[in-house]
């Protein structure tokens, strides 16, 4: 499974506004602190926007800021936010196709396969979301000058 790289840096971001303590910041400013796509980075704040993650601010001091706190933002969240909410495996009844599918009985029940990548794939959304941003804040705390250089560069 490959996730786009806007996930990244919408996890990011939403760190980096949380550092800045709350004021908006411009899609041009957020991009430039990390060497971003400008036009990339904004469409991904567009999606956290519609997902209610950050809230856009118009105007010439305006830009964007957190919707709610990091302690509600799970990485489900972000990931859904970006990504969608679509399955990620999509079964399509190869058991029933070629040699093997003409030869078998007529299948009666779910395809294995399936339900156990549906098992997998319900693990890894449980693992996203019991991990909330905050978390994440807590590892980045304990690593000197994070939230001073974040600062720095985005005020």
């Amino acid at each position: 499974m490959r996730m786009a790289k806007g996930v990244e840096w919408a996890l990011h971001t939403l760190l980096n506004l949380d550092m800045i303590g709350g004021g908006p910041v411009g899609s041009g400013q957020l991009a430039e602190a990390h060497g971003l796509s400008a036009s990339y980075l904004n469409k991904q704040l567009q999606q956290l926007a519609r997902a209610e993650l950050v809230v856009s601010m118009p105007g010439p001091r305006g830009g964007f800021r957190l919707a709610r706190p990091l302690e509600s933002i799970t990485l489900l969240d972000v990931v859904e936010a970006v990504e969608g909410d679509t399955q990620l495996f999509h079964c399509t009844e190869i058991r029933c196709c070629g040699k093997i599918g003409e030869l078998s009985p007529p299948p009666t029940g779910a395809c294995a396969v399936n339900a156990a990548m549906r098992r997998a794939e319900q693990a890894w959304r449980e693992a996203l979301a019991a991990q909330s941003l905050a978390d994440i804040r807590s590892e980045l705390d304990r690593v000197p000058m994070v939230r001073q250089v974040v600062r720095s560069v985005l005020n």
